[in-house]
């Protein structure tokens, strides 16, 4: 006899697997198999049920001749209802149930594998590209592989890493996990690289080892690799903090080799051939060049070839900064399909050499990059704003902060750190390591607990979650649904939100303590460019990488906090009601997460995440569970963080005037955006007012979004509409930022 299986395939019967599958059921319930024979018994009953149910109007002399003569073929669902029937009709009602249970199962199970399989068959295929981030191609061979991998990676995490309570957590929309997929193998999101101790001793690489670098251009080429080296180490961006301080004794470098090429050239007597106190018993060494400026005395014993080494020096910067910038859009990572999320803080630096990195940075963003001069989307700039350095007319680096601007207005970075901000209080103003500065879309590190300080370089966030807090805002409101008396009723539902909220941040620190160890019980060989060359500060061999990873921030975020407050109160924070329910939730979080760093000595903190995919998913899976709700899943998307809604209409100023209220209880990285109708390259001064209005109001991190769009055809760069009002083509690109 045949059967023809679920796949379509017809095989031979084999009675042996249904005997197998009633002695399976027989143990669940016995715990032991006392009578083999009975499910032999039941097999041959499930069989004498199927002639009797296919021969009622045939005169067939077997199951077989029946089957033969309807010209059908028994399929293993039907087997399975006949042993169904043949159990229930036996004197193990108990054994029926288990095998039903069985079944049921084994249902679930081929369901979960087929979805699983369409949705592998999907990303392998690129048949439904998200395109989700702007440095991973979808399309390539890698972003398929690495797609199609995720999905395998994050569902081993669910069902074998996480606890029951993390596990409820995520899938019932409350608190979300991010990057499952990095969480399966153990690894950590973010660091800022410590770039001076690297360009300065060299470092290892699994195939060689890389001498310190000697001149700027080799410098620059050094942080390309570093930077695309340390994103296989991690999930997260990375970061160089301080890039124009970190470049001054390269440029150094650079300069006396073509002021020493200059004195041969123009043959001009050296210092040291006139006797010059600092070396008169030869040329310096290297060591000393690195650590005296450019203008010192000693070069102007040489004014021609003093002349010709910074006509050289301005034409090796530009050309390393540009190479720098080339690398990083094109020098693909993790599997070939993505380019390293880079950011780097500059702005700073009031040394000659520092200020020369400074304007090449800014030059070579405002270009662009190819042939049509396209916005670079990497490295995320970030111009740290200054008092007395950077931001008023006479102040050293007034000139740059100007330029940072313009370059701004055309490009969209850089973006703008406050160093002043408050909350960055207790940092070394001689030591640039300590300035506030961003990983690019607005991780950053605060105060270590674990000695560190406000030190910056060789830290990250190792993991985040976030809360979202509508749906907590959701199951408040649904215990006291709310009709004509919602005054009264409003005070418990806000009370019961509270004590909900507090309950799932004192979870959502369970759930990131659960990760950390994880993360610490990996093996050093995991991350060994970054463990051996430590890249993250604190790491003792002996003690393992926890001695490292305390270092690092634990970051509590929160997502739809506007649509929460529309819940509870009727109305978000842009309104007086709203605002003073909100700044009581940031309260508890910032609250919980100073009780929480001192309990368990780990830093963490309040973070206001970037979560632009979640604020749609999160968002799926609220209208499915509660349906459309007016200014609140009215949306495809919920407010990220703590933002003002993007359909709310109000000035730039206003915009800032409210976040500026919430963003000082976030220690763990936040951002204020503020979107300009049009464009602002002929309109400086006025981007100007807007940057200081935001670093007065203490914001930590802005940025501005305006229009960057490109004409493909001819290059022509601004806002465009449907055609080129240059060469009237249609093929444009256009560029709005989302993050970062």
């Amino acid at each position: 006899m045949k059967i023809k299986k679920r796949n379509g395939d017809i095989v031979p019967f084999d009675k042996n697997k249904i005997v197998e599958a009633i002695n399976k059921a027989f143990l669940e319930v016995d715990g032991v198999l006392y009578e083999t024979d009975t499910a032999e018994d039941i097999a041959e009953e499930a069989l004498a049920l199927a002639y009797q149910f296919y021969n009622k109007d045939l005169n067939a002399k077997s199951l077989q001749e029946a089957l033969d003569q309807l010209k059908r073929v028994m399929t293993v669902e039907q087997i399975q209802d006949f042993v169904e029937d043949a159990l229930m009709r036996s004197e193990r009602k108990d054994v029926a149930r288990a095998y039903i249970r069985y079944r049921y199962k084994r249902e679930i199970a081929r369901q979960y594998t087929d979805d699983f399989m369409e949705a592998v068959k999907s990303k392998l295929e690129a048949t439904d590209p998200q395109q989700q981030n702007a440095n991973v191609d979808e399309l390539s061979f890698g972003g398929r592989m690495g797609e199609a991998n995720d999905l395998l990676t994050r569902q081993y995490a669910l069902q074998y890493r996480l606890s029951d309570m993390a596990k409820k957590n995520h899938e019932n929309n409350e608190i979300y996990i991010h990057d499952l997929n990095a969480y399966a193998v153990g690894s950590h999101n973010c660091l800022s690289i410590p770039f001076d101790k690297l360009l300065a001793n060299g470092f290892k690489t699994r195939q060689c080892d890389v001498r310190p670098a000697q001149s700027v251009g080799t410098a620059f080429q050094l942080v390309a690799v570093i930077f695309q080296l340390q994103s296989l180490q991690q999930f997260g961006g990375v970061s160089a903090t301080h890039l124009d301080w970190t470049m001054v004794p390269y440029v150094r470098k650079s300069f006396y080799k073509y002021w020493v090429k200059g004195i041969k050239f123009f043959n001009e007597p050296a210092p040291w051939e006139l006797g010059h106190p600092a070396h008169s018993e030869g040329t310096p060494s290297m060591d000393w060049v690195a650590m005296n400026s450019i203008c010192a005395d000693y070069y102007n014993f040489c004014p021609k070839a003093k002349e010709f080494a910074m006509e050289m020096l301005n034409g090796e910067i530009y050309q390393a900064v540009e190479g720098m910038y080339h690398n990083l859009n094109t020098l693909q990572s993790r599997s070939g399909n993505q380019l390293p999320f880079t950011s780097i803080n500059y702005g700073t630096c009031t040394l000659p050499e520092g200020r020369m990195i400074i304007k090449a940075l800014l030059e070579v963003s405002i270009k662009g990059l190819g042939p049509l001069h396209k916005t670079s989307i990497f490295p995320c700039g970030i111009f740290q704003s200054m008092t007395g350095i950077n931001r008023r007319p006479g102040d050293p680096n007034y000139d740059l902060f100007r330029l940072a601007l313009q370059s701004t207005a055309t490009r969209l970075y850089p973006n703008y750190a406050n160093v002043d901000w408050s909350g960055n209080a207790g940092y070394d103003i001689n030591d640039p390591k300590t300035y506030f500065s961003t990983m690019g879309c607005r991780t950053a590190n605060g105060w270590d607990i674990n000695g560190f300080g406000q030190l910056k370089d060789g830290r990250g966030n190792i993991c985040p979650v976030t809360i979202i807090l509508p749906t907590l805002a959701m199951q408040s409101f649904k215990k006291y649904e709310l009709t004509e008396d919602r005054p009264q009723k409003e005070q418990f539902i806000i009370e019961d939100f509270i004590e909900l909220l507090d309950k799932k941040i004192h979870e959502a620190k369970d759930m990131l303590i659960e990760r950390f160890d994880w993360i610490c019980a990996q093996d050093p060989a995991s991350a060994k460019f970054m463990y051996e060359n430590g890249l993250m500060e604190g790491y003792i061999p002996e003690e393992g990488i926890r001695s490292a990873l305390k270092h690092g921030t634990l970051a509590i975020g929160q997502l739809g906090l506007a649509e929460a407050l529309q819940i509870l109160v009727g109305c978000d924070h842009t309104e007086e009601k709203g605002m003073e329910l909100a700044k009581r939730i940031e309260e508890l979080f910032k609250e919980r997460c100073a009780l929480f760093k001192k309990r368990y000595s780990l830093n963490f903190g309040v973070y206001y995440t970037p979560a632009e995919n979640l604020c749609y998913t999160a968002m799926k899976k609220f209208k499915e569970r509660y349906g459309i709700i007016l200014n609140v899943s009215d949306k495809n998307f919920f407010t990220n963080s703590i933002h003002v809604p993007v359909w709310k209409k109000m000035s730039p100023f206003d915009k800032i005037d409210i976040e500026a209220q919430l963003t000082s209880y976030s220690s763990a990285g936040c951002i204020t955006y503020v979107e300009l109708d049009g464009g602002v390259k002929n309109n400086i001064d006025a981007l100007e007012t807007l940057v200081l209005y935001a670093m007065e109001k203490d914001i930590p991190y802005f940025a501005i979004n305006v229009p960057s769009d490109t004409c493909c055809d001819c290059g022509f760069q601004g806002e465009i509409g449907n055609t080129c009002p240059s060469c009237g083509s249609e093929n444009i690109e256009y560029l709005r930022r989302v993050t970062g």
